[in-house]
C-alpha cells in the first residue's frame, strides 16, 4: 500500500467543497452516476471498434446498493476501469488551470452564499465527500489483469494498493456519515436518480436485499434526450441533461435543439451556460460537444465541431453518417464534419442574434460572460469576423450607462463623421477621464470605450465594419473641422520655435511634440503613431512575459492651455532657459501618469511637486 499527500491546493479545495455544499449534498450521487455513465460510453465504444477485447454483447448498467447495516452506498459501474496511475491522476490531484483563482472565487462566494461554482471546476467526484466519512474506489481497466483500490477520508492523504476485482469496471464505496444516512432510504434513491439522470442511456439499477433475496428495479428511463422531440421535453428535462454533461449547477442560459436531414444527418442538442468556467481563457485539451453516431459516444469533446471562439457551447451532436471507428486525425480532415461545424456555427450565432434583438437583457448576461470569447472570431474567422463583430455590445462615451452595437452606434454618426472612433483601456471610468477624448466630448462625437482584456488585438484586426473605418482616438491624427483645423494650424506656426525647442529636449523619449486638436481642457497627452503597437497591447504582452521594445510616443500640447502660454512668454525672454526642459520634463511626466503610466522619474517628480507645494503655501 502506498500512501500519497494532496497537494496544498487540494486540501484547501477539498474542505471548501465539503463544506460549502450543505444545501445540495443530494447532487454527490448525480455526479458518480454522471462518471459512471462516461465511463460506460468509453467501453461501449471499445466493444464496437475492439473485437479483441471479447466485449460485444455485454449488459451495460450502473447499479446502486445501499446497505444500512454497514452504513455503505456503493455506486457501481462495468466501464472502462481505471489502472494505479489513472486512479493516481484521476482521483488523487486536481492538475488543473486556475486551481488558485478558482479557490478564492469559492471563498468569496461562501461569504456571498453563492456556492453554484463547483461543478464548473470538475471536481463533482470530491462532492462525494459531503455526506462520507470515508470513500473507497475499487477499479480495473479493461485489458488489464490487475486491479486497484483507491482509499481516502478527505484528511490530506489518499492510499493506493492492490486489490482483487472480479471484471472490469469500478466500484465507489461510501462510508456513509451518521447525519447524511437518509441517502441509504431506497425512496430518497429513487427520487434523486429521477429528478438528476432519468435521461442516462444505461440503466439504473438499485439492488437491495431483504430477506437473502436480491431485487433489483431500474429507476430511470433511458430515453436519449436529443433523440426526443422537442415537445415531448420539460425545460427542467434540459436543465438537468446540461448539468449531466457539464457538471455545472446552473441553469444554462440557452437551449438549442435541432436537427438536420439530407445530405448530412445529425441531431444537435446545445447549451450556452449562463456561467463562464474558469478554464475558459486557460489552454485546454478539451472543447466542443460530444460526439455521438447513432447513439454510441466517439468523443467526449469534439473541437472539431465548433470554432475556438465558440468553446463555451456544450451539448451533443449525434450523427448518422459518420463510421464508429473514426479517429480524431480522420475528423479534421472528414467533410462531413466540417459541414456539421459550418451548420452549428450558423445556427448559435443567428441564436445570438436572435436573443440579442428579442432579450436584450438575457443577451447582456451573456456578453458579460463570453463576449471577449467570442470576440476572438473577429480576429480568427475571417468570413464571419462582420457577422461576429455585429455580435458585440460595449458602452460608448455618450452611453455609459447602457451597451450598444455597432450598427446603433453608426446609426448615431455625427454630420460628418466618417470613421469610428474607439479607445481601448482598463475600465470605462478610466476612459472617460482620458484626456484624448475631450474634442470628442465637446462636439458631442460618440467614442466606443473597450475594456476587453484582448481587445486591443481583436479591434485593431476588423479594419473596418460596413465600410465605415475604425479609428484610434490614441493613435495618429483625428479628422476635424476645417475651421477648427485653421485655427490650430495659425497657432501651431507661432508656437514652432518652442515646439521644437521641447523636442529636442525630449529627443530621447519622444517621436514628435506638435498641437493637439483632441484637447480642451488638459495641458497634454500622448498619442501613438497610426502604425505603432498600442500601450494596452504592449502591457498585455509583457503581462505573458514577453519583452517588447517600447515605440516613442507623440506628446501632444494644448496651445490654449495657460501652461503653455506662459511657457512662450518665458521661450520668448530667452529661448535657451535652461527652465524650459524643466518644464517640458514635467509635462512629459504628466503625460504618462494620464496614460496610465508612471514618471520617468518618480522620485524627482515627487520632489519637484512637493517644491510646488511650498511655493503655493
Amino acid at each position: 500500500m502506498e500512501r500519497f499527500e494532496f497537494k496544498a491546493e487540494v486540501k484547501e479545495l477539498l474542505n471548501l467543497v465539503i463544506n460549502s455544499l450543505y444545501s445540495h449534498k443530494e447532487i454527490f450521487l448525480r455526479e458518480l452516476i454522471s462518471n459512471a455513465s462516461d465511463a460506460i460510453d468509453k467501453a461501449r465504444y471499445l466493444s464496437l471498434t475492439n473485437t479483441e477485447l471479447n466485449l460485444a454483447g455485454t449488459e451495460w448498467k450502473i447499479q446502486i446498493v445501499p446497505d444500512k447495516d454497514a452504513k455503505t452506498l456503493k455506486v457501481i459501474d462495468n466501464g472502462v476501469g481505471m489502472n494505479r496511475e489513472e486512479a493516481i491522476n484521476n482521483l488523487g490531484t486536481i492538475a488543473k488551470s486556475g486551481t488558485k483563482d478558482f479557490i478564492e472565487t469559492l471563498k468569496k462566494a461562501k461569504e456571498t452564499g453563492d456556492i453554484n461554482l463547483i461543478g464548473q471546476f470538475g471536481v463533482g467526484f470530491y462532492s462525494a465527500f459531503m455526506v462520507a466519512e470515508k470513500i473507497e474506489v475499487i477499479s480495473k481497466k479493461i485489458g488489464e489483469e490487475k486491479a486497484i483500490k483507491w482509499r481516502s477520508t478527505a484528511n490530506g492523504s489518499f492510499e493506493i494498493e492492490d486489490a482483487e476485482k472480479e471484471g472490469y469496471g469500478t466500484t465507489v464505496i461510501l462510508y456513509i456519515k451518521e447525519e447524511d444516512k437518509e441517502f441509504l432510504d431506497e425512496w430518497r434513491i429513487k427520487q434523486i436518480v429521477k429528478k438528476y439522470s432519468d435521461y442516462i442511456g444505461y440503466p439504473i439499477v438499485l439492488s437491495t436485499t431483504k430477506d437473502g433475496k436480491v431485487k433489483e428495479e431500474t429507476l430511470n428511463s433511458m430515453q436519449a434526450i436529443w433523440l426526443k422531440s422537442k415537445s415531448e421535453i420539460k425545460p427542467e428535462e434540459y436543465n438537468e441533461f446540461y448539468k449531466h454533461i457539464s457538471h455545472d449547477f446552473n441553469d444554462p442560459l440557452e437551449t438549442i435543439h435541432y436537427k438536420v436531414e439530407g445530405t448530412n444527418e445529425f441531431t444537435a442538442l446545445l447549451f450556452i451556460p449562463s456561467k463562464k468556467p474558469f478554464d475558459i481563457y486557460y489552454k485546454s485539451p478539451k472543447f466542443g460537444p460530444a460526439l455521438y453516431v447513432n447513439k454510441v459516444q466517439i468523443m467526449d469533446a469534439c473541437e472539431d465541431l465548433v470554432p475556438p471562439y465558440l468553446r463555451f457551447v456544450k451539448g451533443v451532436v449525434d450523427s448518422s453518417d459518420l463510421p464508429l471507428n473514426v479517429s480524431r486525425e480522420m475528423l479534421q480532415n472528414n467533410r462531413q464534419v466540417a459541414n456539421i461545424n459550418k451548420n452549428i456555427t450558423k445556427k448559435v450565432l443567428d441564436t445570438l442574434k436572435g436573443m440579442k434583438k428579442n432579450d436584450p437583457e438575457k443577451y447582456k448576461k451573456f456578453f458579460v460572460e463570453f463576449g471577449n470569447v467570442l470576440k476572438e472570431g473577429i480576429h480568427t474567422d475571417f468570413e464571419r469576423r462582420e457577422e461576429i463583430a455585429s455580435l458585440m455590445i460595449f458602452n460608448t462615451l455618450n452611453n455609459r450607462d447602457k451597451m450598444i452595437d455597432l450598427d446603433t452606434y453608426v446609426e448615431n454618426f455625427k454630420d460628418g463623421q466618417e470613421e469610428i472612433y474607439y479607445i481601448v483601456g482598463r475600465s470605462v471610468e478610466e476612459l472617460i477621464n482620458s484626456p484624448q477624448l475631450e474634442y470628442f466630448k465637446t462636439k458631442g462625437i460618440d467614442v466606443i470605450l473597450f475594456t476587453g482584456e484582448f481587445d486591443e488585438i481583436i479591434i485593431g484586426g476588423l479594419f473596418e465594419y460596413k465600410g465605415k473605418k475604425l479609428k484610434s482616438v490614441t493613435k495618429g491624427d483625428i479628422k476635424i473641422k476645417d475651421d477648427d483645423v485653421k485655427d490650430i494650424k495659425e497657432k501651431e506656426e507661432s508656437y514652432r520655435p518652442l515646439l521644437d525647442r521641447i523636442k529636442e529636449d525630449l529627443k530621447e523619449d519622444l517621436q514628435d511634440v506638435k498641437a493637439s486638436a483632441r484637447l480642451t481642457d488638459s495641458l497634454c497627452c500622448l498619442v501613438m503613431d497610426e502604425n505603432a503597437m498600442d500601450e494596452s497591447m504592449r502591457r498585455l504582452f509583457e503581462s505573458m512575459g514577453q519583452e517588447v521594445p517600447k515605440s516613442k510616443k507623440i506628446l501632444e500640447l494644448n496651445l490654449n492651455h495657460p501652461v503653455m502660454k506662459k511657457l512662450k512668454d518665458l521661450y520668448d525672454i530667452d529661448p535657451k532657459s535652461s527652465k524650459i526642459k524643466e518644464i517640458a520634463n514635467m509635462i512629459f511626466d504628466i503625460a504618462l501618469i494620464s496614460d496610465g503610466e508612471k514618471p520617468k522619474d518618480p522620485s524627482a517628480f515627487s520632489r519637484k511637486i512637493a517644491d510646488l507645494m511650498m511655493n503655493l503655501i
